[in-house]
């Protein structure tokens, strides 16, 4: 008999690397941002990019990218919100009510609104996740019933002013604490505003460098390290190009502020999370999740009550905005927030979709608006692109699916 011979011994291998290949689904948002801000810079001759058209363009959208990210949230979870804006009005309202006719400090009244909003998430939840009602059904029932108590609120009229406080957050900007510094040509910029971009960017590189590394030690697929490198470097030179503009104009918005955390905390949740986690199982196979053993009805729940909460935040900026709660106010809003979502990659079956990706869409919806005024164009014109807009985005969700 002859012996067997043992098998030569595996080599180990390192972390495999893909090839330099740009994912068209995920990066095709990104690509148009950019487009589109490059098209509209030329068009308004640098008009779009100077500093304080660029705080403007946040500063007057600020409303609708925070409720993108709610609604984000509820179209991954294979739902969708058409109340959002009626509840915007309806928080305004509240708030207007507590701080101006009842001289409740601003501080309470922020926290009774909040608490307002996640009551009206938690009603329409219940329905929707509890009783099984489509979300469409009630969430449109919810723009009708939350209009009129608008109007009952107000009584038909306006309320205001709002305090100091709630308008430096809506419209105000930090302070200076430690002076400017010199950029040559650029001239004088905030140096706390520098400082905030350089955390950014710096916590930015590290966190996707962890990433990395887990990736790699799990031996999955990662990009080639200059691959690597040129993404955070893109992604810097971005970030750091608007925190220049900002700090030369009046600092950094405090809506900005808020934004930024807001976007970080959530994206935080929906990728690392449990909870995350399950409102993408929902949205993708909602059959496979309930057998996993996923609470649906809970997390669908939650999913509508932090919907209220932000919608209610977006409320109060709106209002502060304007320095004045209005009946009209949020009129469409719901419809703002929905085509963000689908312009930054949100799939219309569900399971789709990223925080960021909202943000930007909402962001091109914002440049669209401001670039187009810029040079004159009506508002025809302006509905018409942003409805074309739409439409392609969607369109190139279902051509990539299928090319997939």
């Amino acid at each position: 008999m002859t012996a067997k011979t043992a098998p030569p011994p595996v080599k180990a291998q390192a972390g495999p690397q893909r090839r330099f290949t740009i994912n068209i689904r995920q990066s095709g948002i990104y690509v148009a941002f950019a487009f589109i801000v490059a098209l509209f810079a030329v068009l308004t001759d640098g008009a779009l990019l100077q500093p304080q058209n660029i705080s403007n363009i946040i500063v007057q959208n600020s409303y609708v990218l925070i409720l993108a990210i709610g609604m984000i949230l509820v179209i991954i979870g294979g739902h969708i919100d058409l109340s959002a804006g009626s509840v915007v009005a309806l928080t305004g309202a509240i708030c207007a009510v507590l701080t101006v006719q009842m001289d409740v400090p601003w501080p309470f009244a922020v926290l009774i609104t909040l608490v307002a909003g996640a009551v009206i998430g938690a009603a329409q939840g219940y329905w929707v996740a509890f009783f099984g009602i489509p979300a469409f059904i009630v969430t449109l029932a919810g723009m009708l019933v939350f209009r009129a108590l608008t109007l009952t609120v107000l009584g038909n009229q306006g309320i205001g002013p709002f305090p100091d406080e709630i308008r430096t957050l809506a419209n105000g900007f930090t302070s200076g604490y430690l002076g400017n510094v010199g950029l040559g040509p650029l001239g004088g910029a905030d140096l706390v505003s520098l400082l905030v971009g350089v955390a950014l960017v710096a916590g930015f590189a590290f966190n996707q460098w962890l990433r990395r590394k887990a990736r790699l030690g799990y031996g999955q697929v990662v990009d080639p390290f200059p691959v690597f490198v040129l993404k955070i470097v893109l992604a810097a030179v971005v970030v750091l190009a608007v925190v220049v503009q900002l700090a030369r104009f009046r600092n950094l918005p405090w809506v900005l502020v808020l934004l930024a955390v807001l976007v970080m905390g959530y994206s935080v949740m929906a990728n690392r999370s449990v909870f995350g986690r399950h409102i993408y199982a929902i949205g993708g196979n909602l059959q496979a999740a309930t057998l996993s053993g996923v609470k649906v009805k809970q997390v669908t729940f939650w999913i509508f009550v932090n919907m209220g909460v932000l919608a209610a935040l977006a409320g109060i900026i709106f209002a502060g905005r304007l320095n004045q709660a209005g009946p009209t106010a949020g009129a469409s809003f719901e419809l703002d927030a929905i085509a963000a979502a689908f312009i930054g990659g949100a799939a219309v079956q569900g399971g789709v979709g990223k925080v960021v990706g909202a943000i930007t869409g909402g962001l091109i919806m914002g440049v669209i608006n401001n670039g187009m005024s810029l040079i004159g164009s009506p508002s025809e014109q302006v509905m018409l692109v942003k409805g074309l807009v739409l439409l392609a985005a969607v369109a190139y969700d279902v051509w990539t699916k299928r090319r997939a």
